[in-house]
This record gives C-alpha cells, sequence and structure tokens, in this order.
C-alpha cells in the first residue's frame, strides 16, 4: 500500500530585519502544508540552523551582514543538500540574478511581491521548478545570453521579429512546437506559473502541466528557464 508523506514543508528564515522575519513567518502561517522551523539574521546563523534543522526551503535575502546570500551559497547547499535555496531580496541587480542561479539557488524572487504568489512560489519550487520573479525573467535572459557569447557557445544572434531559424538545431526544435506550445512557451518565457498560463487561455493547470513537459522535451532542456532563452532568442517575446 502507496503512503504520502501528508507532514508541512519545513522553511528557513534568513534576513537581517526581525520585524521582516517576523511578518514572514506570521504570513507563512496561514498556509499549513508550510512551517517556518527557524530564522537567522546573518549567514554564520544560517549555515548552524540549516545543518540543525535540515529545512526543505531557505528563503535567503541577500543583503546580510559580513557574508552576502549569494557568497553563503556553496556552504548552505552543503549543510542541507536537500533543501531548495530561494533568494528573496530587494535587489534587482542582473548580477546578483546571474550568481545566485550559477551558486545553485533555485529561484530568484523579489521583496514586492504579494504574499499569496510566495507561498505559490514555495510549492511550485518543491516541486522542481526553477523560480524567477516574472520582473527579472528579462534580465536573466540577458545574462544567460551575454554568459553565452562570453564562453563561445554561439547563443546570441538572435533572427528576425516573429521568425524561427529552423535551420539550426534549436531553430528546429521550435519548429517542431505546436501552436498550443507555442504559447505555452511564450507564457513561460513570461515568468507566469502554471495556474496563470491556464487562466490566460481557459485550459485546466493540469493540461498546461503536460505542455510544459512537452515543450522541454521537445526543446531538449531542463528547465522552464533554459526554454524561456530559447524563446527570447526566436524572437517569441
Amino acid at each position: 500500500m502507496t503512503t504520502f508523506d501528508s507532514s508541512p514543508t519545513r522553511i528557513l528564515v534568513v534576513d537581517d530585519h526581525t520585524l521582516f522575519r517576523r511578518g514572514l513567518t506570521a504570513l507563512l502561517a496561514r498556509d499549513t502544508n508550510l512551517l517556518v522551523v527557524g530564522d537567522a539574521a546573518d549567514a554564520g546563523q544560517a549555515l548552524r540552523k540549516a545543518q540543525e534543522l535540515q529545512p526543505n526551503v531557505i528563503l535567503l535575502d541577500n543583503h546580510l551582514p559580513g557574508v552576502n546570500g549569494v557568497n553563503a551559497l556553496p556552504s548552505l547547499i552543503e549543510a542541507a543538500p536537500n533543501a531548495c535555496i530561494l533568494m528573496l531580496t530587494v535587489s534587482e541587480d542582473e548580477d546578483d540574478l546571474a550568481a545566485a542561479l550559477h551558486g545553485g539557488a533555485c529561484g530568484y524572487l523579489l521583496k514586492t511581491m504579494e504574499g499569496d504568489d510566495l507561498t505559490a512560489a514555495i510549492h511550485r519550487a518543491i516541486q522542481g521548478d526553477s523560480i524567477i520573479a516574472p520582473e527579472m525573467m528579462g534580465k536573466l535572459i540577458s545574462a544567460y545570453k551575454s554568459m553565452a557569447m562570453k564562453s563561445g557557445s554561439g547563443i546570441g544572434a538572435a533572427p528576425p521579429p516573429n521568425m524561427i531559424k529552423a535551420s539550426t538545431p534549436a531553430g528546429q526544435a521550435m519548429a517542431s512546437l505546436s501552436p498550443r506550445e507555442l504559447d505555452i512557451l511564450r507564457g513561460i518565457a513570461r515568468g507566469a506559473s502554471n495556474k496563470e498560463i491556464a487562466r490566460e487561455h481557459g485550459i485546466v493547470e493540469t493540461t498546461v502541466k503536460i505542455h510544459v513537459q512537452h515543450v522541454l522535451r521537445k526543446l531538449g532542456v531542463s528547465s522552464r528557464v533554459h526554454a524561456a532563452v530559447m524563446a527570447s532568442e526566436n524572437s517569441l517575446l
């Protein structure tokens, strides 16, 4: 007989502002599937509590006293290897975003987001989604292109607007998408959630999830982020 783990997602909140930590803890307490098991004011405290508590999710601010959040990522990943680390910050800096994702963060969120959107983002993250604030998606694509061009991968030359270059491997993959899958890909590239895409197109969320899986498989990528980059390269936005 199959059993299901109904225990709540364990969360560690890392932020140097006491009132923000308390407010965030109260906000997350409204969702019975989420449980804040600890909080920390700096990277040192976060490391000790991550080792002790082994949370499922770490909400990590970047601007911490001493070692900032991005630089603390390797130590936190080592201390709690099964935790999904979500940056939750005010920084909209492209370099901070790139460094966080390169350092192993599961997502990058802004403190200006609505509370319900944050809880939804946490649930998506623990299901394996890469979570990027919609406001940061354009900067993510820009940073990805810049890194790819520097590495000599050839990514970076965008085709004419609304034209898919089927002569390239990426273009052939894009051309294999159905009209509905192209719509789904546009939503992914905007940073929309499955629920938002479903609402936009008048379909159920489970159908969107299936379409997303098909899109990723056809494009030969493993993440929504990489799919978003390909959409940008082929001028789908």
